[in-house]
């Protein structure tokens, strides 16, 4: 009878170990509850769909040469303060400072004022199926909502960040390869529950390039992510990309730009972009800047992706906290735009444990009738 060579049961146990961690690290599309592409658009949890209640311009502006300074301070609640804004100061770490610079050219779509433009034929319509009554909800403060920080948070890397590797497991045809420069300890938006939109923003500081993941898990401790969809935005340049693609959020657009941010809004007392806005439903369509729809309904009273609405001129916003002036006067000048399916309403911010979570709630005081929609011009809708 043959014998088994001594210690063969460790040897046993060891390939078994070796078997386990060689199925984590090729991405069983079974884990982590992530959606494969014959869900993306169909039934009630498709993709972009299922949240609870263009071309390139040919004017290109090089980034500004500015200072860096090292990553937030710690806080003793096993949190971190970003360091104070400085002016055209880049500060390093999680919701840091960008001292003023704005993402992309100045005179990319988020930057530009609209406080002028006409008001679009179907704009009573539209908000009233959005709904005239519906209060505006900040989607960001300060403290923790079902376990997690409230916001969309992003990290602000140095150029020498290492890269690691994405594997996509819905989106990958739309989405910008990798290597990422996420850091291992990234944030991720509603971490650590697994259901939710699980954002990832990264901002690469040198390069001046951002970088975007939906429904991202970190793989072996981050060494690895998982991403059901991923962009690369050159921030130097306007964004560009290919017409019915999707990027990190359903318009096909960046998020990082839109966020509602502490820096800008109590720090530097002015918001000179465009904010982005969710609603529940939205129609078969888009409007430049946006480059995805993802919607399956058709009717002309549903607001497209990338529609921007603004806040009406004679709206009294004297009565506001001094954070909340500054949020509804570059509503006033940049308007928001439709970015996603989600609330009614919810307007993007990231997260910063400085934020006076009662004063942003007194923005709960604006209802959609307050808000009028700007022109739609270059509409894509399906045939």
């Amino acid at each position: 009878m043959n014998r088994l060579p001594k210690h063969s049961d460790l040897f046993l146990l060891g390939g078994i170990v070796l078997l386990a961690l060689l199925g984590v690290v090729m991405y069983d599309s079974k884990d982590l509850t992530a959606r494969d592409d014959v869900a993306t658009l169909n039934g009630e949890g498709a993709l972009y769909e299922a949240k609870p209640p263009v071309k390139s311009l040919e004017n290109k502006q090089p980034v500004k040469q500015v200072a860096v300074l090292e990553a937030g301070i710690q806080h003793p609640a096993n949190s971190s303060i970003p360091r104070p804004f400085e002016k055209g100061v880049i500060h390093l770490g999680e919701g840091a400072a960008l001292g003023g610079i704005l993402p992309f050219p100045e005179d990319n779509a988020w930057n530009q004022r609209i406080d002028d433009l006409p008001v679009d034929p179907l704009s009573d319509v539209i908000i009233n199926t959005i709904g005239r009554e519906r209060n505006i909800h900040p989607d960001f403060g300060s403290g923790l909502w079902n376990g997690a920080p409230i916001g969309i948070p992003y990290v602000v890397v140095s150029g020498d960040q290492k890269r690691y590797p994405i594997r996509y497991t819905a989106y990958g045809a739309e989405s910008d390869p990798g290597p990422y420069p996420v850091p291992t300890s990234a944030p991720i938006e509603g971490d650590p529950n697994v259901d939710g939109d699980r954002h990832v923003i990264v901002v690469d500081r040198d390069n001046w390039t951002l970088y975007e993941l939906f429904r991202a898990f970190p793989v072996a401790g981050g060494l690895v992510w998982k991403a059901e969809s991923g962009a690369i935005f050159n921030m130097k340049e306007h964004p560009s990309r290919p017409i019915g693609w999707t990027s990190a959020d359903a318009a096909g657009l960046p998020i990082f730009p839109g966020l509602v941010r502490y820096d800008e809004t109590v720090e530097l007392k002015e918001i000179r972009h465009a904010l982005r806005f969710t609603v529940q439903k939205t129609r078969r369509a888009f409007v430049p800047p946006a480059t995805h729809w993802a919607s399956r309904h058709t009717s002309l009273d549903l607001p497209p992706l990338g529609m921007r609405v603004r806040l009406k001129k004679d709206f009294d916003i004297s009565s506001f906290p001094a954070e909340a002036q500054v949020i509804l006067t570059a509503l006033k000048r940049y308007g928001m735009i439709l970015a996603d399916n989600g609330s009614d309403w919810f307007i993007s911010g990231a997260p910063h444990p400085l934020w006076n979570d009662d004063n942003l709630h007194k923005l709960k005081k604006v209802h959609g009738g307050d808000f009028e929609v700007v022109l739609m011009e270059g509409l894509v809708e399906d045939q």
